[in-house]
């Protein structure tokens, strides 16, 4: 079964797979900081606790392993800054996968949500048989369709979602391929991470 790297390096930033004991209390820390800023976009974050962030990250683990979804940590100068997500919507078309992210707000502007972001579509390209990579988001969250531009996916339709609707970006294999070049230059490490 194909999989990404554990871990992916970016110069200063790094995606790592996410490990349910070292990291339970300092994602929850990070998520209880940014409620503010995250409530618009999420509505699970008001719920979120300890027991929560333990519960998430153990089905993230069981994701990881059956080959649905591929959660990542996102490192910046030590410290967990946020996530991003790559996965296969549950009855969605063949041929697509999806890209999730969000950031602390200390994070923001300094562009670790487009590298993460970019180097996840790289990894997407790699999975046989996947033609497109899809971003959804609320359509007043500029900050995620800024990121989506910045990597060259075109906004493709509207899907209704609860309340309301999301918004959904949209990038081919043959441009998505020329575009990763943003991120062809990282470091991914298997199951063995540099020490």
């Amino acid at each position: 079964m194909e999989m990404p790297p554990r871990v992916i390096e970016l110069d200063d930033l790094t995606l790592r797979r996410f490990d349910p004991e070292r990291d339970r209390a300092e994602l929850f820390e990070v998520i209880d900081a940014a409620r503010g800023h995250l409530r618009p976009w999420m509505t699970w974050v008001d719920e979120y606790s300890p027991d929560r962030t333990a519960e998430f990250l153990a089905r993230r683990q069981e994701a990881w392993e059956a080959g649905r979804d591929y959660t990542f940590a996102v490192v910046l100068d030590g410290a967990i800054v946020g996530a991003c997500q790559l996965f296969r919507r549950e009855g969605g078309p063949d041929g697509v996968m999806e890209i999730g992210y969000w950031l602390h707000p200390a994070a923001t502007g300094r562009g670790v949500a487009t590298r993460a972001a970019g180097a996840l579509v790289a990894e997407a390209f790699r999975f046989p048989g996947v033609e497109h990579v899809e971003i959804s988001h609320d359509p007043a969250n500029h900050a995620s369709g800024a990121v989506a531009a910045r990597l060259g996916f075109t906004e493709d339709r509207r899907r209704p979602l609860g309340t309301g609707e999301e918004l959904v970006w949209r990038l081919g294999r043959q441009k998505g391929v020329a575009e990763a070049g943003v991120v062809e230059d990282r470091k991914s490490f298997g199951s063995h991470p540099p020490k």
